[in-house]
């Protein structure tokens, strides 16, 4: 790995760097932004497995305020949507929702559909602290799984 690399990545793995670097990655991933976060934890971890309970709870408390800001954009684009012919698949993925209503946020975790889910959630005016904390559990349990497995299968 080049020199400078591994100095900035040093750098950031820095406990007064790495907690506000992996909260700023956590964030934008939850945005409907293809970005992801397990890689700027693990890493963290990898470099301070002290902070393992730290990182849990500031990568989980960034991505689920990214989670809220997907409700909130959801919520303000229904009337944008709402001009806008709707398909038999789209009424249906709607009306499964609605069903499920907050609970589907626990499905916030997803690859691919997690993100655009919470978004349709503020767009079905679903009960907005509900939903966050649905979005709570499921994001901590990925998290908490995920660097878990990872941890377990490259302990050095």
């Amino acid at each position: 790995m080049p020199a400078w690399l591994q100095s900035t990545l040093a750098l950031l793995a820095l406990p007064e760097y790495g907690l506000s670097t992996l909260f700023v990655a956590a964030f934008v991933s939850a945005t409907l932004l293809p970005v992801g976060s397990e890689p700027a934890l693990f890493g963290l971890l990898k470099l301070n497995p002290d902070l393992f309970w730290s990182a849990m709870l500031v990568a989980t408390a960034g991505n689920t305020l990214g989670g809220m800001v997907d409700w909130w954009l959801g919520y303000g684009a229904h009337e944008v949507a709402d001009k806008y012919h709707k398909s038999r698949h789209h009424m249906k993925a709607l009306d499964f929702l609605e069903k499920l209503g907050p609970k589907a946020c626990l499905l916030a975790w997803l690859p691919i559909i997690g993100d655009p889910l919470c978004a349709v959630a503020g767009w079905l005016r679903l009960p907005f602290w509900p939903c966050t904390g649905y979005m709570l559990i499921g994001k901590f349990l990925r998290y908490f799984v995920m660097t878990t497995v990872l941890l377990w299968f490259f302990p050095q």
